[in-house]
């Protein structure tokens, strides 16, 4: 039978959908089909394909050849279906053995030469072929990626005549570098302890970080709005396993390089406020993640948030609701993740002067009024916390550290013990609290109910807010211990962040 079947994979996303590769050999006229709808570069595989194996010491077919990538209704672009066609053709004409191809798959690009080049994205595709329980054959060029795989699932060659060698069992493929076992590492980078005062500012960011709160910093300029927010993925949880290959699969698709010494950190992206909606949500003919999709399992950072457009900032909303980001096109839809932590922070006023005891502020009420509307209602109504930094004194600055100024470590270890309780009770994180579930954890006694609806009158909260005001309260609780349960003080303190 001149019928040969490969496996590979698409770049669609994350998602990276399995690609069969179909080859069949026939009579007539020599010549070589792809079909499947495939792209310019796919193409043109055939062409790289045919000098590659002929190069390689192999016969290619002198007769009609059709390769059939399947589903047809999939776009296919890139070279990275090459060495999978290459190896179909091979064994529809038996110079390869058939049986050695069905629990594996195979991508890379070929060179003329029949050496094997990297493949761009290749991360999603082996973490999707890990949980099919195939082996995988990439370049070797891709070990940096593959060996965040595991040792048992990925396999490196570096030319056609490697692949072929195995396949016919007359020498063995190399696995990547042994990769360290995943433990919970120190976060590294700025430590809280370089902050000096600003009390209020790093309990807010405390309880960011053990419920998964989303933060707006508001103060004059030089405060330490930037240095708070540089220092809030030291005191996260570290990522498990399955959300660090997350986050490293999508900088793979972005063609970020990976750290192998850092991958397991959670991510921190601050774009600048001259970022397009397309920067920050994603886009392109061929979709690629934005801005808080590179920030998945980690922290997106926007300073100056009245200088971004607000159409921009408006894109946002959805995200940070559904924790995903849908990008259509034409041709193709693809889904990324983005369940990120959104920190921002602002000046008070255009001048950023509102409120200093320092500086005479210049701006009138209009003034005033105008820049801060620049963030619309809807987006304010999806933060859980606003917290005022104030100026420092410049001798709090050159005072000796006191013993409120604690240090990273310290903080983090109350933030994974209250995320820890979190999880225990409802196996998530309390920003990510159901309705349901929100009513059954934050239980009030008549008595505070009835103080609460007051509070919340004054303030003329939505019912998202009132959501997210228990959901802090939750947090606040779980920070401090005793009994468990939510208290008014603990509503008190969660209200206090809702002022803006």
């Amino acid at each position: 039978m001149s019928l040969a079947v490969t496996l590979s994979r698409a770049q669609e996303g994350v998602a990276a959908p399995q690609v069969v590769v179909e080859v069949h050999l026939s009579g007539g006229l020599p010549s070589t089909s792809i079909v499947g709808l495939p792209e310019a570069a796919v193409r043109e595989a055939r062409d790289r394909v045919r000098v590659a194996i002929q190069s390689t010491a192999f016969e290619y077919p002198n007769r009609r050849v059709t390769v059939n990538l399947a589903p047809a209704e999939l776009p296919k672009d890139g070279g990275r279906f090459d060495l999978a066609i290459a190896l179909g053709i091979l064994a529809a004409g038996a110079q390869v053995p058939r049986e050695r191809l069905d629990d594996c798959e195979f991508l890379g690009e070929l060179a003329l030469s029949g050496e094997l080049r990297a493949v761009p994205g290749i991360l999603p595709a082996l973490i999707r072929a890990r949980r099919c329980g195939r082996r995988v054959v990439v370049p070797r060029a891709n070990a940096a990626e593959a060996a965040l795989i595991g040792e048992a699932d990925v396999l490196l060659a570096d030319s056609l005549a490697d692949v072929c060698a195995w396949l016919r069992g007359q020498g063995e493929l190399d696995i990547p570098p042994s990769s360290t076992d995943f433990y919970d590492l120190p976060q590294g980078g700025p430590d809280m302890g370089d902050i000096r005062g600003q009390h209020q500012a790093r309990r807010a960011l405390e309880i960011a970080a053990a419920g998964g709160h989303h933060l707006l910093m508001i103060g004059p300029p030089g405060t330490g709005k930037t240095m708070l927010a540089e220092r809030l993925p030291g005191i996260l949880p570290s990522m498990t396993e399955t959300e660090a290959l997350e986050s490293c699969a999508i900088r793979s698709l972005a063609g970020e390089t990976i750290d192998p010494d850092g991958w397991r950190r959670r991510p921190f992206r601050a774009p600048h406020h001259t970022a397009s909606g397309a920067a920050l949500v994603g886009g392109g003919s061929t979709p690629r993640p934005g801005e808080i999709s590179l920030a998945h399992n980690g922290v997106l950072f926007l300073d100056e948030l009245p200088e971004f457009p607000r159409h921009v900032l408006d894109v946002l909303r959805e995200p940070l609701e559904s924790g995903q980001i849908v990008i259509s096109r034409a041709a193709r839809q693809s889904t990324f993740p983005a369940e990120f932590q959104l920190v921002a922070a602002m000046n008070p006023c255009p001048c950023g002067f509102s409120g200093d005891p320092q500086h005479a502020c210049r701006c009138t009420p209009d003034q005033v009024q105008r820049y801060r509307s620049r963030i619309s209602g809807p987006l304010l109504d999806r933060i859980d916390l606003c917290v005022e930094v104030p100026r420092v004194p410049i001798s709090a600055l050159l005072a000796a550290a006191s013993p409120f100024d604690e240090d990273s470590a310290t903080v983090r270890a109350r933030v994974v013990n209250a995320r820890e309780k979190a999880l225990l009770r409802a196996g998530q994180s309390n920003a990510e609290l159901s309705v349901v579930n929100l009513e059954r954890d934050c239980a009030l006694p008549q008595s505070e109910k009835t103080w609460l609806e007051a509070a919340l009158d004054k303030l003329g909260a939505s019912a998202r807010a009132y959501h997210r005001i228990l959901r802090v309260a939750r947090t606040i609780a779980d920070l401090e211990g005793g009994t468990g349960c939510v208290e008014q003080q603990h509503l008190a303190e969660a209200l206090h962040y809702r002022r803006f």
